[in-house]
């Protein structure tokens, strides 16, 4: 049966760092102090309080009481490192006077370490590792006491090194090692073309730099520039990458691509700022380094030709001050025309409605492809040659849903305009949106025909005049009013290259970059 056992406590992390072993305890006033400590490290640390319980053995095996522990002794916990491999681990614990120098126990610490009895060895007080790393070589000459050694201090120890080891190991003393400790990070890497797959994995530090990260990424996947690497962060709400992608050297650490947002928690004493972080980020492999690619504007453009049943998507760059009429001189160039003079626009589509069609002169600076869709077409004839009375509407398809206990109008496909004529009955006009987009008879008479104001249809039959509806001489902002197509979404769905979850296309799609 034990008698006196003594208890050491110690909040114990995963690399064997024990912090804040600050206090021996006898049995006797165990059972009042354990329950206050659980209380103060779960307020602290978050965390369960875990304890460290050690029962010394005599030769025979049976329990040794501790020694009588005067005012003058403490314990303290020593920690061996390992440069070479490495590697810190525990090793011991000693009783020592307050008033002792650190030199006279170097020999009791060299048998407890296996080295020789005059190794020369440097010792540290690990004072802290959160929120930052605090380890501050001892005076071996000076007392413990004006080392401010207290009870329950942590003090590693290790050869003191040489000059050939400190070019040889990459953490050749303990405050290095333990700051690599406590920033290392591994980062899981996704490819942003397929960003829901894993693809592999780098040990990387918190305080690497923007160009640290890019070179191991660029190592990795034998990319021999590594200004030819994109990063993109995670957003940890939606799963999904960021919307806008890293800067070349828009950030000056790991740390500050991984942080999503930070959190702020109050105490009584001070404001403590925490990062929430992510270990995920997305990169890409460009064709030309990224200081040259941000000095130009990449937009994705949808070319819808004027006679084939098809999408082709071209990646065009161009620089940032250039305008809307370069974009389509440039797409000239790549897009297969229907003759070589034909007239392009560009719109912007939401939704699959027609939100604004771009002036020649404007800049493409500001011009957003990531949640709009960039679609380039030829003008038709029909539309160049306006009468005074006609009319030039949206059209846009819609299906109806029943949310919420009220009616909701979804739009889908292909928005268009269409010219419409004074007198002309819906009768007429169904004759050539049907010609249009080339619907069977059997189908197309399942379709109904509405004047759509503010998301409301007004269905109209065929003989009510069409152009009465639409007072609107310009299509410019006028999409709140068109004419709209309601039947079945039945074309298979196509997922837009840009971004696969906010875009979808309805006709064959081949991409070009």
């Amino acid at each position: 049966m034990i008698e006196e056992w003594f208890l050491c406590v110690a909040l114990i992390t995963p690399d064997l760092v024990m912090n804040s072993a600050k206090a021996v305890y006898s049995n006797f006033d165990i059972i009042n102090e354990v329950g206050q400590l659980r209380d103060a490290s779960n307020k602290t640390h978050n965390a369960d309080l875990k304890l460290f319980l050690e029962v010394e053995l005599g030769p025979d095996r049976i329990p040794i009481p501790p020694p009588n522990k005067t005012k003058e002794d403490i314990l303290l916990f020593f920690k061996l490192y390992d440069p070479m491999k490495a590697e810190l681990r525990y090793i011991g614990r000693l009783f020592v006077k307050s008033s002792a120098k650190p030199i006279e126990i170097l020999i009791h610490l060299n048998e407890m370490a296996g080295f020789a009895p005059e190794e020369a060895i440097e010792l540290y007080e690990e004072i802290k590792f959160e929120p930052l790393v605090r380890c501050e070589r001892l005076d071996k000459r000076t007392s413990f006491r004006f080392n401010q050694i207290e009870d329950g201090d942590i003090i590693c120890f290790q050869k003191s090194p040489s000059h050939e080891s400190e070019e040889q190991c990459r953490y050749p003393d303990v405050p290095s090692f333990l700051e690599y400790v406590h920033n290392r990070q591994m980062v899981r890497f996704r490819s942003l073309e397929q960003p829901k797959d894993e693809d592999f994995s780098l040990e990387l530090s918190k305080i690497d730099t923007y160009d640290d990260v890019v070179e191991r990424v660029a190592h990795h996947l034998g990319v021999n520039d590594p200004s030819k690497i994109r990063l993109t962060s995670h957003n940890c709400y939606s799963q999904q990458p960021k919307p806008h992608f890293i800067k070349y050297r828009g950030v000056a650490h790991l740390l500050d691509m991984l942080i999503h947002y930070n959190q702020v928690a109050v105490t009584s004493v001070e404001r403590i700022v925490i990062p929430d972080t992510s270990d995920i980020l997305y990169y890409e492999v460009l064709d030309i380094p990224l200081p040259e690619l941000q000095c130009l504007k990449t937009l994705k453009v949808a070319f819808h030709h004027a006679t084939k049943d098809e999408v082709v998507l071209h990646t065009l760059r161009l620089p940032r001050h250039n305008t809307v009429g370069d974009v389509l001189n440039e797409l000239r160039t790549k897009a297969e025309l229907s003759h070589p003079d034909a007239e392009l626009r560009l719109l912007e589509i939401f939704y699959h409605k027609v939100y604004k069609i771009f002036s020649l002169s404007d800049t493409i600076e500001n011009i957003n492809d990531q949640y709009w869709t960039l679609r380039a077409e030829e003008v038709p004839e029909e539309e160049k040659n306006l009468g005074p009375l006609d009319r030039l509407i949206h059209v846009f398809h819609f299906t109806k849903e029943t949310g919420q206990n009220q009616l909701q109008v979804q739009n889908f496909g292909e928005p268009f305009f269409l010219v419409i004529r004074e007198g002309e009955t819906l009768a007429e006009v169904k004759v050539r949106i049907q010609k249009k987009l080339q619907v069977p008879d059997e189908e197309f008479s399942k379709w109904m025909f509405a004047f759509m104001s503010m998301g409301r249809p007004e269905y109209l039959q065929d003989s009510d005049v069409v152009s009465n509806r639409f007072q609107r001489r310009g299509i410019h902002g006028a999409w709140e009013q068109y004419l709209g197509l309601e039947h079945t979404d039945t074309a298979p769905k196509r997922a837009y290259a840009v971004n696969q979850n906010r875009f979808t296309f309805e006709k064959p799609v081949k991409i070009y970059n």
